[in-house]
């Protein structure tokens, strides 16, 4: 989706010594050799990680830091929605939060911790706090969308301080990203079910066709749980054209 990059933080995003603390984020498009974070956000969260990284979980302060960026998950639209003129689509964060719905609900699956699941539903798009939900419409190639989106977790991860917490957030980013476990394929799977879910319910609810975004799911499901959650979607969708 859109190709967006944090631009500034208040002076006094990191003072300890705030009594609360607020932040503006301004955004812009960046080129493709631009750095996908912002120098300020860079040095801050540098700042960040030096001060804490030996805590086992981040203090008040990286805390409220770290989420008051995650809060651009909330207001950004996811760019596919956008292109195709549908009215009020879903930001970043509503699509996590159903596939963390989804890894909840799901039956037990051999092999397959399902609390890991939800965690990882809830943190694989957390890097476009920073980069943005960048679509192979916007013509990026896909290593460097994945360098883009790798340097923004790494900020946002020394913005929250390093440590344990930090770690698990960029251990489960990149399990999903290499799609590497057990884990990682069902995760990408809800990803895609989630996906088809949102447009058929565009679809019934707008009158849009969004029959691009079925094709381009076909085929590609890992897991049988993924299979068959595909296959309830496509036949409702059926049903109701």
């Amino acid at each position: 989706m859109s190709r967006v990059l944090c631009k500034s933080l208040i002076p006094s995003l990191l003072s300890s010594s705030s009594s609360s603390i607020s932040a503006q984020f301004r955004f812009k498009h960046f080129p493709t050799s631009s750095s996908s974070s912002s120098p300020r956000v860079s040095r801050m969260a540098t700042e960040a990680s030096s001060s804490s990284s030996s805590s086992a979980s981040p203090s008040p302060s990286s805390a409220i830091d770290f989420l008051t960026l995650c809060h651009r998950l909330k207001t950004t639209k996811r760019e596919g929605w956008v292109r195709r003129g549908v009215n009020n689509p879903e930001s970043i964060a509503d699509h996590m939060y159903r596939m963390g719905v989804m890894a909840l609900i799901a039956a037990d699956l051999p092999g397959v911790d399902r609390d890991k699941c939800v965690k990882m539903a809830i943190v694989h798009d957390i890097a476009e706090a920073i980069v943005g939900d960048i679509t192979p419409a916007d013509g990026v190639p896909k290593d460097e969308k994945s360098r883009r989106e790798r340097a923004a977790l790494e900020d946002m991860c020394k913005l929250l301080g390093g440590g344990s917490r930090a770690k698990e957030i960029s251990d489960l980013w990149m399990e999903y990203e290499e799609n590497s476990s057990l884990e990682a394929k069902v995760v990408k799977d809800f990803d895609k079910v989630e996906m088809i879910l949102q447009a058929l319910e565009y679809e019934n609810e707008q009158g849009k066709d969004l029959e691009e975004f079925f094709q381009s799911t076909a085929g590609k499901f890992q897991t049988e749980v993924g299979k068959a959650w595909a296959s309830e979607v496509a036949s409702r969708r059926k049903k109701s054209n």
